[in-house]
């Protein structure tokens, strides 16, 4: 089975100020058995996500198209088409990316697929355990625990 970033499947939107993109599966839909790997189109002005950490993954960002603005632990830098940057397990590879640009950005994300795994969100103090890993859909037997403000939802996080 292939997969395309440039004719991708969406199998994913969201439209939750700070936070508006599309996702595609492109790992699952490649078949990958150990390495998950979503596309991203990201809308102007919009973030992905709350800076967080994964304590059981490491992920890979490589830039497809647009200008993001990568924030980490250590502060912010500018990435563009062709960058790629390692987001190590624990608090050191924590990242939020921001479309800088005023068209929409796409972004490949690769990652480890372990799972349990634990997401710390550093600006709320918020720790997210669950047992399915990144990109999972929570199946059946899957359960997830927050603490900290904002519940279960890491998007209701500013």
């Amino acid at each position: 089975m292939t997969a395309n970033v440039f004719d991708p499947i969406w199998d994913a939107d969201v439209d939750r100020p700070p936070y508006r993109w599309r996702r595609s599966r492109i790992g699952r839909r490649a078949r990958c058995e150990l390495l998950g790997a979503s596309l991203f189109e990201v809308q102007p002005g919009a973030s992905t996500l709350p800076l967080h950490a994964h304590y059981a993954n490491e992920e890979l960002i490589v830039v497809i198209t647009g200008r993001l603005v990568l924030r980490s632990i250590d502060g912010e830098r500018e990435l563009t088409p062709g960058d790629v940057v390692s987001c190590p397990r624990g608090r050191r590879g924590a990242h939020r990316l921001r479309n800088a640009g005023s068209d929409a950005a796409r972004i490949l994300i690769v990652s480890t697929m372990n799972s349990p795994d634990v997401n710390e969100f550093p600006d709320s103090g918020l720790l997210w355990a669950r047992t399915h890993a990144p990109g999972d859909e929570p199946g059946l037997n899957s359960l997830e625990v927050a603490g900290g403000p904002g519940g279960l939802d890491p998007l209701s996080l500013p």
